[in-house]
């Protein structure tokens, strides 16, 4: 394999098995932010006030600029990027499950903002020092952005939280229906993630991620009702590892074709 800095400076560069991988995971990593930024974006005018929601303006943003950031680095290996922006059926689409349908509720927003976003935190975390040039040189950029949304969930969740019994159920229920399928997004300890940390890509596999994930995690959820977690092994064997996601589920198409801007895209002129 041919180097630049220490690293490969072209998808072309890595090794057949190891290229897949990689464009998987940028592929997971847009469109999970492509998601979240849509169910950010979805509750600006929904919010319960006016300063959160601007803040879910500022991390829709947040959220979108992340992801045509890493869908651009899929033209290196031979993607067309405009399809994947504009051209696919929610089926295709690799996003979190967690992020699959709209928040039926704030607290469930707030859950999603609390521990969805802190697991894509921990995933860009892997990689900052990834031997994949393109992608380690934009990941600092993209968690620099990412503490302010970490401080508005955890906010909205303390305080949700201590608002009296009611509360306290609300926020428990919501966290408890996202956390377990964060968990089970870092995907197993497989022989495809070990290729990717002995390559470098990234600095741990899926049970690493984990560990993070709960340590950072743990005080929050105690911070609800004074319990912490259940259930921390995750089954994977209805797990597609390409994609992070069981198979035959997909976001709702509702949301996929507001992404994909089809009322409107007729208007683009070039």
């Amino acid at each position: 394999m041919s180097t630049v800095l220490g690293g490969a400076a072209k998808a072309a560069d890595l090794t057949p098995d190891v290229r897949a991988a990689v464009r998987d995971l940028i592929l997971v990593l847009a469109d999970s932010k492509r998601l979240l930024g849509m169910r950010y974006g979805n509750w600006i005018l929904g919010a319960p006030e006016l300063e959160a929601g601007i803040a879910c303006a500022s991390m829709a943003q947040d959220e979108w600029g992340h992801a045509r950031l890493l869908y651009a680095l899929l033209k290196d290996f031979g993607d067309d990027v405009e399809q994947l922006e504009h051209g696919r059926s929610a089926a295709e689409y690799r996003s979190i499950e967690a992020l699959d349908h709209e928040p039926g509720s704030w607290p469930e927003l707030v859950a999603i903002n609390a521990f969805v976003d802190m697991a894509l935190t921990i995933q860009l975390e892997a990689l900052t020092q990834s031997t994949y040039l393109p992608l380690r040189q934009r990941v600092q950029k993209l968690l620099e952005e990412e503490a302010f949304h970490a401080a508005h969930g955890a906010a909205w969740l303390r305080r949700i939280g201590r608002a009296g019994a009611e509360g306290q159920k609300t926020m428990r229920a919501a966290v408890d229906a996202v956390v377990p399928v964060v968990l089970r997004w870092f995907g197993p300890d497989s022989t495809r993630a070990h290729a990717l940390q002995e390559a470098s890509i990234i600095d741990s596999v899926g049970s690493g991620m984990r560990a993070r994930f709960v340590e950072r995690a743990a005080a929050l959820i105690r911070d609800i009702d004074g319990s912490g977690f259940s259930g921390l092994e995750p089954d994977f064997s209805n797990f597609d590892e390409s994609t992070r996601r069981t198979p035959g589920t997909a976001p709702d198409e509702r949301t996929i074709a507001q992404i994909r801007g089809d009322r409107n895209r007729a208007f683009l002129m070039d």
